[in-house]
């Protein structure tokens, strides 16, 4: 049978301590012991099931990981506090001093900064190159590399990673793929197409209300416990811990990210067909016209369509502002960062969650003042969405 994602979180069966449809909350940070024999087990690591302290893990954060698990396909995953509370730990994790990591040039802000910014203080370098042409990216692999990272569809622009490809390119040159797969839960699953750890950032659509920031790192029974580890695990020492209540939270929601999903596709595909055609310059991996279309279409599992992410380009940052003030005037949506939440968010990535990303090298990845990145709603009615957009387009001169 095709493996189907939905599929498998629905197949997680839990109850709670009095019979509750949903498990129960451990609202604990620390965890008793019957003998001490076991708590000196646990710190070393061979007492599965029992807890020790919250900041290594809880029956709460554990029902979250097991389900995100049996999402990606990875026997075992790791909540964390924050997206970035997810990436950060696998890279350093996965590097030390001298070695050396190979990034898709389009990513997520926060990313970029980390390995541009931070990770060379611990002697760890990072090539950016052009994720879409897998010469250019064996071409920067040196005998120091480690790391191939990139996102299955870029934050902002859109690009689409070929995992497959990539994964051919780790195995060859012994290295870890690491996707963060924000941008398109259910509709793409690395770890089928070959990547050995996902990432998510859990507050966009996984989560879906704009409520909870959260993270999550999909991988091996062995790399997980490894960052676990008391004595050298990056997500232990570090200290990025989810709170159960969080995570309770999160997997309730989770349950209905199948139809979720579907519908900001449907939306998402419906208004960028309509924008294309009015003549306005649209990135979205469902149209023809995405030069990694059939790529797409290669990898996605179909039913859940190609995302909820659209990028128009109005030509000028001020055209840009003036018209997402009218459209959140109008009620179509809001002037926010982030993305995945029921309502339309949108803004301009080049002076909000990209502005890490020097003004030089944007020009040179095609990221330009006048682009406006959309996490398409759950709008029931999405030709009257459309209609809307198009009088406030026609009404600041962008039609």
């Amino acid at each position: 049978m095709k493996f189907n994602p939905a599929d498998k979180i629905q197949d997680l069966q839990y109850f709670g301590e009095f019979g509750g449809v949903n498990p129960s909350i451990s609202d604990s940070s620390t965890y008793t012991f019957l003998s001490a024999k076991t708590m000196f087990d646990t710190f070393e690591g061979n007492a599965d099931g029992c807890y020790l302290y919250s900041r290594h893990s809880s029956p709460s954060n554990l029902y979250l990981g097991e389900a995100l698990a049996a999402m990606e396909g990875t026997e075992t995953a790791n909540v964390s506090a924050s997206g970035m509370g997810a990436i950060t730990p696998v890279l350093m994790q996965l590097c030390g001093a001298g070695d050396h990591i190979v990034s898709s040039r389009t990513i997520y802000g926060g990313t970029y900064a980390f390995l541009k910014n931070f990770t060379p203080r611990f002697g760890v370098e990072t090539s950016f190159v052009d994720i879409t042409k897998l010469e250019i990216v064996e071409a920067a692999i040196t005998k120091n590399t480690k790391v191939l990272y990139c996102e299955s569809v870029s934050n902002p622009l859109l690009e689409v990673a070929d995992i497959a490809g990539l994964s051919k390119l780790a195995k060859k040159h012994n290295l870890t793929l690491v996707v963060d797969n924000t941008f398109s839960p259910l509709s793409i699953s690395p770890i089928k197409l070959g990547a050995d750890i996902v990432c998510h950032s859990l507050t966009k659509f996984i989560n879906g209300s704009s409520d909870t920031v959260g993270g999550v790192v999909c991988a091996s029974q062995e790399f997980i416990n490894d960052l676990r580890n008391v004595n050298s695990g990056a997500s232990m020492l570090l200290g990025s811990t989810m709170d159960s209540l969080r995570a309770s939270s999160i997997l309730k929601n989770l349950r209905t990210l199948h139809i979720r999903m579907k519908q900001h596709s449907f939306n998402a595909s419906f208004l960028a067909e309509k924008f294309e055609k009015d003549g306005l310059k649209t990135v979205y991996p469902g149209l023809q016209s995405h030069p990694s279309h059939n790529l797409f279409k290669s990898m996605m599992n179909t039913e859940y369509g190609f995302g909820g992410m659209l990028t128009i380009d109005v030509g000028s940052l001020e055209k840009a502002n003036e018209l997402m003030e009218l459209m959140q005037h109008k009620n179509l949506g809001y002037l926010a960062v982030s993305l995945g939440f029921y309502k339309t968010l949108f803004s301009a990535p080049g002076s909000s969650t990209s502005s890490e990303i020097p003004e030089k090298e944007q020009k040179e990845m095609g990221l330009s003042d006048g682009l406006i990145r959309f996490s398409i709603g759950l709008d029931a009615h999405i030709e009257r969405t459309y209609q809307m957009m198009k009088t406030c387009m026609k009404e600041v001169g962008v039609l």
